[in-house]
C-alpha cells in the first residue's frame, strides 16, 4: 500500500476530534490526546513504540482487540499501549477471521516497535 492510501485509511479511522497522532511505516499509529503538554511528540511517538510495539511472548503484549471501521474499509488492532493501534487493510490479509486479523496487526506492530520509522505526523 503507498504510503497516501495508508496515512488517508488511518485518518478516516481516528475519531475527528483526536487532531494528534504518529503514523509508523507498518500502519501502527498512537494517538496523543494531550500533545499540548509533550514537548517533541516525534521522540515521544518512538518512546512509545518502543515500549508498547514489540511482541514477547507470555505477556500482555501478545493481546489485541480488532475492531471493523465504518468510514474506510479494513480493520484497527488495539494493543495493551494506551493510544496504539494498528491499522490493517483487507488488501493485505485475505482472511475475515477475527484472530487472523488479530495476529497480523500484531505482527506490523511488532515491526513498528523494532524498527520504528515515522512516515506522518499530524497535529
Amino acid at each position: 500500500m503507498k504510503e497516501t492510501d495508508l496515512i488517508k485509511h488511518v485518518t478516516l479511522s481516528i475519531n475527528p476530534k483526536f487532531q494528534d497522532w504518529v503514523l509508523f511505516q507498518n500502519g501502527t499509529y498512537i494517538i496523543f490526546e494531550n500533545a499540548d503538554a509533550i514537548n517533541n511528540l516525534e521522540e515521544e511517538a518512538i518512546r512509545l513504540i518502543e515500549k508498547f510495539g514489540p511482541v514477547s511472548i507470555g505477556n500482555s503484549s501478545e493481546d489485541f482487540d480488532v475492531t471493523s471501521l465504518n468510514k474506510t474499509e479494513g480493520w484497527i488492532v488495539s494493543c495493551h499501549g494506551y493510544g496504539i493501534y494498528t491499522y490493517v487493510s483487507p488488501q493485505e490479509i485475505k482472511s475475515k477471521n477475527v484472530n487472523q486479523i488479530g495476529l497480523f496487526g500484531r505482527t506490523k506492530r511488532d515491526l513498528d516497535g523494532r524498527n520504528p520509522i515515522i512516515i506522518h505526523i499530524n497535529r
